[in-house]
């Protein structure tokens, strides 16, 4: 299945026809459940998960399997990171923390062969294990994955329409979290400042044909926030909240539970 065009599209259509859940947790049966459930694409962050090389191939092919799309967030841009993570196969790259038209440019040209790039030549999976003729796969191979740009630093935002020029770029992403802590205020990502940063990205992303989404948690209050800004697509819940809130719903209802057995005792 072609995952990358296919997302690619729905992130076009906008009116968040294209839903990403985050995971950060090591055990691929995790990305396997959650496409299961229903994920257009995962989020598998590299970035600030616990994940090695062959532990992030796992969930890639784990995602794909349960019919999700697999997008890795790497740590930077820096080529070494990005080469081996793209010959994983996997359907799309999220770069974080760019903040230029030129950071943008370095790391777009991380993600492809030469001319266009400097990407080294070693696919192992990103070719099906050498099914795909070298020829055929290098003549789709740019098309195989999205490059996707984080925008999370108040600096970013003030070059957006250099860096949506750059060729290669497929999507932007906003980061509230450290959008809001560039600005000075931290913990305060949908405060009207930030919000009107993101409405610079997100007008940017209209101008330049680029589908623009945010990474948020599973709050329906806030999904509303970025929904009625006008976002395309919303990357939202993650497995660790996931298991956090059904924890803590299931000790309160014992909690509440054990409060009317006892207050049911007491009366008799």
């Amino acid at each position: 299945m072609d995952y990358a065009q296919n997302i690619l599209k729905k992130m076009k259509e906008g009116h968040l026809s294209c839903i990403g859940g985050h995971v950060f947790l090591s055990d691929p049966v995790i990305s396997n459940a959650m496409a299961m459930y229903g994920y257009d694409f995962l989020w598998i962050d590299a970035e600030h998960g616990p994940f090695d090389k062959h532990n992030l191939m796992q969930h890639i092919i784990a995602a794909n399997e349960g019919g999700a799309a697999a997008l890795v967030r790497v740590a930077s841009s820096d080529p070494a990171v990005i080469k081996p993570v793209l010959e994983m196969g996997i359907d799309g790259i999220i770069i974080p923390q760019i903040l230029s038209a030129e950071e943008a440019r370095c790391a777009i040209q991380a993600c492809l062969y030469p001319p266009e790039g400097i990407r080294g030549y070693g696919p192992r999976r990103a070719n099906r294990y050498g099914i795909i003729p070298d020829s055929e796969y290098l003549s789709s191979s740019r098309r195989s994955f999205l490059r996707i740009l984080q925008i999370e630093h108040i600096n970013a935002v003030e070059h957006i329409d250099e860096i949506a020029e750059v060729d290669g770029v497929d999507v932007l992403i906003i980061g509230p979290n450290d959008l809001s802590s560039s600005a000075g205020l931290l913990g305060h990502s949908t405060d009207e400042k930030i919000l009107g940063l993101a409405r610079r990205v997100i007008a940017s992303g209209s101008k330049h044909s680029i589908p623009v989404g945010v990474s948020i948690g599973p709050d329906p209050s806030v999904m509303k926030i970025w929904a009625e800004l006008g976002v395309d697509f919303i990357s939202t819940g993650d497995d660790i909240s996931f298991l956090r809130n059904g924890a803590l719903s299931t000790i309160s209802a014992i909690g509440k539970l054990k409060q009317r057995l006892t207050d049911s005792v007491s009366r008799c």
